[in-house]
């Protein structure tokens, strides 16, 4: 799949004026084109010893549930608070227009596991160093964070750095 960038549509103006969306659904339908972005998210991974993926709610399972099987690991989902049918630890983190949280099971990752986070973009960080300080509260071991798009201009991975966090993602967006 040589340009995985033209599966991705763009939608202006959501979900706000202004706002380009970068709606991965396109390339989710593409059997060429997600087994291509899934095949190239896990294969930084490939030889690295991983306990399992954590991928953020919504469009985070599904890549997260695909790159766990090609890795060999399990599976954790990251919710959005009151999603999860069992005991949780939950991390509030900040949005453009106020406050959520995600949350875990509390026995989803051992002391030292070694975990993968996934999600479909990577714009502000917050959702993702939500996801780290989650993990290592439990005091398992952030092997690193990939992603299908960042926007660089926004930030987020800048979040990720300053926590010591290796990420990739498989491609760029400029703009907001």
């Amino acid at each position: 799949m040589s340009d995985l960038k033209s599966l991705i549509r763009t939608i202006p103006d959501h979900p706000k004026p202004g706002i380009l969306f970068r709606d991965v659904t396109t390339l989710f339908g593409d059997a060429q084109g997600f087994k291509a972005v899934i095949e190239q998210m896990a294969a930084r991974y490939r030889g690295v010893p991983v306990d399992a993926v954590a991928g953020i709610e919504a469009r985070g399972f599904i890549l997260g549930g695909a790159i766990a099987d090609k890795l060999g690991c399990g599976f954790i989902p990251v919710r959005k608070k009151g999603k999860l049918p069992w005991e949780t630890i939950g991390q509030e983190y900040t949005l453009e227009y106020g406050t959520d949280v995600i949350e875990i099971h509390a026995d989803a990752v051992a002391k030292d596991e070694r975990i993968l986070i996934v999600d479909d973009l990577i714009a502000t960080g917050g959702t993702a160093e939500a996801a780290v300080k989650l993990i290592r509260r439990c005091e398992g071991d952030v092997v690193g964070a990939s992603f299908v798009i960042d926007l660089p201009d926004i930030g987020g991975g800048k979040r990720l750095d300053d926590l010591g966090v290796t990420w990739q993602a498989v491609m760029a967006f400029g703009g907001h």
